[in-house]
């Protein structure tokens, strides 16, 4: 089974006549680890918002674990994201004021799939952070007490919270030095293991590359611009 399916996808932005975006076809597979990368203006901001329904595509069909997404209203998709998707921001869009483990279970507020009870959901944030190897002591402290890479820890716990089917990742290692990069993705590709989650990491890290299932260059994927 693919948890994504893209089939002649087309995006531009309004008052543009360009196409920003045309990938005639793409899939990847349930359970898999994807690295994408491209150079700035490539579009991959634009097609992560396209997976997540954020955006509407110009044409075509975006399918994310066997729901076309552009069927849905604006609420379904809300929903389905909170549902299925977990996210992991390029600044992390942590909330100071809240704690580690409040920062944690926040999504799954807006999950529709709430069979958790809060001491439960405690619970499972607990168990995400000490695999994520986050040290016990800092599970109530403000955010802000937390170094980057710890924040990045907590950022990656609160993408897993709720057992989403894909993790999508936007360049989330970009803020830590090559030592601290390599072992969050080792712990990253673990929980994935662990929670049978699909992984899509975007970054223009080619160091990184080499670690994952498959590697896609966005440049040969999206069509747009060709004249062949």
């Amino acid at each position: 089974m693919n948890i994504i399916e893209l089939s002649n996808l087309t995006f531009h932005w309004p008052n543009q006549s360009e196409l920003t975006l045309n990938i005639p076809s793409f899939t990847q597979k349930q359970g898999s680890k994807l690295f994408i990368k491209g150079p700035s203006g490539s579009g991959k901001s634009t097609l992560l918002s396209l997976l997540t329904g954020i955006l509407s595509p110009t044409s075509g069909c975006v399918t994310i674990n066997g729901t076309d997404i552009n069927q849905l209203s604006s609420n379904q998709r809300d929903r389905f994201r909170a549902d299925n998707i977990g996210y992991i921001f390029q600044q992390f869009n942590l909330l100071p004021y809240l704690s580690v483990i409040d920062n944690v279970i926040l999504p799954y507020q807006f999950s529709s799939k709430k069979t958790l009870s809060i001491k439960e959901l405690r619970i499972e944030a607990t168990r995400l952070l000490t695999q994520l190897q986050l040290p016990a002591s800092h599970f109530n402290k403000p955010i802000t007490d937390l170094s980057i890479g710890q924040q990045q820890r907590v950022a990656a716990a609160r993408a897993f919270i709720g057992k989403p089917k894909l993790i999508i990742a936007d360049e989330p290692t970009s803020a830590l030095d090559h030592e601290t990069r390599f072992a969050f993705i080792e712990l990253l590709m673990n929980e994935c293991g662990n929670s049978n989650a699909s992984l899509l990491f975007v970054s223009h890290d080619p160091s990184l590359e080499s670690l994952f299932d498959q590697s896609i260059d966005l440049r040969e994927l999206n069509k747009a611009g060709d004249i062949s």
